[in-house]
This record gives structure tokens, sequence and C-alpha cells, in this order.
């Protein structure tokens, strides 16, 4: 009888103290930061989307034809919605892409696109962010020390090891409520 008694007060403790918790609780919810883009900042969406929704341009800098179109059709059989390959030198140019595995350039819109296209070059991509870029695509600019893509596996754990994408400097969380 005695240890159903303490349970029943145990109980009613536990019940109070949730129902205090969240009456006194004082977050807003996930956005409730509620700081205000600094003055001159732009605004960025760094929502890490789904490789669906992920269109991606692709310059070949390395010294093996047809890199770029194998890499092409690699993004688009992970299901990425574009994935185009151009032969044109990228403007600007990349100093020294014989130095690098590649260089990933992207624009406010796609600051979250482009961390999960880090993620298949395991995080041993450049990145170069504009912050006059309108588009919403995502350039990759394959170097030379540029291999091949690695397994889905290895692009899952690099996404976790990256984790939530960080804002480059000089940009604010866009509102997507």
């Amino acid at each position: 009888m005695r240890a159903l008694a303490v349970v029943g007060i145990l109980i009613v403790a536990a019940a109070v103290f949730v129902i205090v918790a969240v009456v006194k609780d004082r977050q807003g919810g996930p956005a409730a930061d509620s700081k205000k883009c600094a003055e001159g900042a732009v605004m960025a969406n760094a929502r890490l989307p789904r490789q669906e929704d992920v269109k991606v341009t692709i310059f070949n800098a390395t010294n093996r034809p047809g890199t770029g179109s194998d890499v092409a059709n690699d993004f688009l059989s992970r299901r990425f919605k574009e994935a185009k390959v151009v032969t044109a030198a990228p403007n600007p140019p990349v100093t020294k892409p014989t130095d690098v595995v590649a260089v990933i350039r992207f624009g406010p819109q796609t600051v979250g696109a482009a961390w999960l296209v880090r993620a298949y070059f395991l995080d041993q991509a450049r990145s170069e962010f504009d912050k006059a870029r309108q588009d919403d695509k995502v350039e990759i600019i394959l170097g030379g020390k540029f291999r091949q893509l690695p397994t889905t596996t290895e692009v899952n754990q690099e996404i976790a090891a990256l984790g939530n994408p960080v804002l480059p400097e000089g940009t604010c969380a866009k509102d997507d409520s």
C-alpha cells in the first residue's frame, strides 16, 4: 500500500512539474532567436534541400575529357533535379584548378543546396559564395584532384558529419514561415 502511495505522489509531482514547465516556457519556437538581419546583409536560403530540388552546372577543369558528363550522369542518377555540363570556362575563372578536388560556387538562394553538394565531395571542395548571384543553381568546377563521387552511404555519413548549413558571412537566414 505504501508503495502505491509513493508511486501516486511521484506521478502527481511529475505532472505538476511538466505543467509548470510548459506554462512558464518563454521560447517562441525554433525561430525564436529573433535576430534581425544586420544592415547590408543578404537574405539567404540555408534550408537543406532534397536532391530532387537541386540544380547543378558542371565545368570540367580536369585533364580528362568526358569527366563532366560522367559526373552529370552520376548526379542525375542520384535524383538531382538538373545536372548540366557547360563546356565554356567558368566565369570568373578558377585559379589553379589542378590543386583542388572541386570548387563549389553558389549564391544566397542556394546556400543549403551548396551545403548538400559539399557532401558529394566529402567536404574536400573549396566553396565560393557570391552574394550578388541571383540564380538557383550551384556551379561545380571539377579540379585536377577529382577522381569520382563517393557512394551513397559515404554521402549520407558526410551529410550527418557536416550538420546543418552554416550561413556565409554577410548573410542572414531567410524566414520560410
